[in-house]
Formats: C-alpha cells, structure tokens, sequence
C-alpha cells in the first residue's frame, strides 16, 4: 500500500496550504515586518513629537465637549504616541508596542471624525486631507496587527 501524502493526512475541514506562499509568521516575513514596524515606530515618535511642537493643529481637532480641555487631550495624544512609538522601535517590545499602536488608534479614531465633520466646509485639499485619515487609520492598524503577529510571543521558545 502506498504511503498517504501529508494533504491526504491532513483534517477534515482544513485548508490545504501551498508550499510556495509562506505563512505570514514563518521566519521569511519577519524581516519586512520588522521594517514596517520600525516604520511605524519613526511615524508615531515624529507625531507625538508634533503634538508638543504645534498643539494648536491637534487643539482644533479635538471634539471640544471633551472635559477637561483640547490642549489636555493634545498633550495626553502626543505622550501616548510618543510611548507607543518608542515601544515599537525597541525589538524587545515591538509586540506589545504594536498592539498599543492598534489601541491609540482606535481612541484617536473620534478626533478624525471630528475633524472630516469641523473641516467640512473648508477648502477642498483640506476636506480631502480630513477624508483621507478615516481609512488610513485602519491601513495603519492593519500594519500594527502584522508586526505584532510577526514578533515571537513571550510564551514561546526559540
């Protein structure tokens, strides 16, 4: 009797992988991974470091019925990015520092709805600008998502 194939062996139920597409984990993909997520940890040091050095932009974009004041929810915006950013830059924490990222970026969302609906009846570059961070903010928690999956959890062994 012949040998059965590892497809033949496999689950009900379960997907048949192709051998020439590496799994995102697999030891091929950290590397770009590791990039994006040094990318993404130079692009939220850089705004948190903007948050302190023009607060008025982020004050304007921030829903005004928030208690205490705009220039808390700035400052508080730019400390968390500026975490977050150097938290990802750090290979030791780039895992945890990419999950945050994904958190901020949701709490954060409701300022950029703020904004697309403050900035409505401004110039039409700027009405694109406002419209162009809503689905951005996914394309940047997408990104954290895969550089945190990417990282080896603390739970495994090399």
């Amino acid at each position: 009797m012949a040998k059965a194939t590892p497809d033949e062996r496999r689950p009900i139920g379960t997907v048949r992988r192709s051998r020439l597409i590496a799994p995102v984990h697999s030891p091929g993909r950290p590397r770009l991974w590791n990039t994006v997520g040094i990318g993404l940890g130079i692009f939220f040091t850089l705004a948190g470091v903007m948050h302190f050095m023009n607060p008025s932009f982020f004050d304007e974009i921030v829903p005004p019925w928030l208690w205490p004041s705009e220039r808390f929810w700035t400052y508080a915006s730019g400390v968390g990015e500026l975490v977050v950013g150097l938290l990802i830059l750090a290979p030791r924490t780039r895992r945890i520092g990419s999950l945050a990222a994904i958190v901020l970026l949701i709490a954060v969302y409701p300022a950029n709805l703020y904004m697309t609906w403050d900035w409505r009846d401004r110039a039409l570059e700027q009405q694109f600008v406002s419209w162009a961070r809503l689905p951005f903010q996914f394309v940047f928690m997408w990104a954290a998502w895969m550089v945190a999956r990417s990282q080896p959890s603390r739970h495994t062994r090399a």
